[in-house]
């Protein structure tokens, strides 16, 4: 598979080794010296490949979508931050016949904590005693409170209770910790993710890339995951 990386920061360099480790290659990438390519010029350096990453940022989504689409090279979206422009996104995508895979959190691991505090949530739900919060913690340099991940984390809780605000902290190296509990009159449950490394986020873009290949449509990793649990 031949993989084209928008954004070269920390993530897209880890993605870059662990996807050779696969065997893939990665026979593109865009860094900040290329942010001025208009999504044309940047259709053009996509050609040849069979799958483009992107880990830039929100105001950059866009430009890259369209670019994919015109190139006819299917994304893995892992940035977050555009969910207001979802909408106008997911047109440009299938007007176009494109095909995009985007989330939250790529992170497997994240994935499956998603499928456990929704059913937690929904097993507290039969008792209102019970009331229920979202914790998360990042390192000083992550600019968005809450995370991506805290929001979806309260989409999927919600559909069966009532959250009230996410506590965000931002401090030192935080690698990322999210927690939803239970807490009572008499106890307290809670159910934590933390991440240890990038790797997990960038080993779930690898994964989302040879899933899209060939596919036209506009999906979550959710999807992607559905797929693997239900072979």
């Amino acid at each position: 598979m031949k993989i084209a990386l928008i954004g070269y920061g920390a993530m897209g360099r880890l993605i870059h080794r662990l996807a050779e480790e696969k065997g893939h290659v990665v026979a593109v990438t865009i860094d900040d010296a290329d942010s001025g390519l208009s999504a044309a010029e940047l259709a053009g350096r996509l050609q040849g490949v069979d799958v483009a990453i992107d880990f830039t940022a929100a105001a950059a989504v866009r430009r890259n979508v369209e670019a994919c689409v015109a190139a006819g090279v299917p994304l893995v979206e892992g940035t977050t931050g555009w969910n207001d422009s979802r909408t106008e996104i997911e047109s440009i995508v299938r007007d176009g016949g494109g095909a995009i895979v985007f989330g939250a959190n790529f992170s497997i691991g994240v994935n499956l904590f998603y499928k456990i505090a929704e059913f937690a949530s929904e097993l507290f739900a039969r008792f209102p005693e019970y009331e229920t919060f979202i914790e998360e913690q990042h390192h000083s340099r992550k600019k968005d409170a809450p995370s991506g991940t805290a929001l979806k984390i309260k989409e999927i809780v919600t559909r069966h209770v009532e959250v009230g605000d996410i506590a965000a902290t931002r401090a030192g190296n935080i690698p990322g910790t999210h927690t939803v509990g239970f807490d009572g009159p008499a106890d307290q449950i809670t159910l934590t993710h933390t991440a240890r490394s990038r790797e997990g986020f960038a080993l779930g873009a690898i994964t989302a890339a040879e899933w899209i290949v060939g596919k036209t449509g506009f999906y979550e990793f959710g999807d992607v995951m559905d797929e693997i649990l239900n072979k």
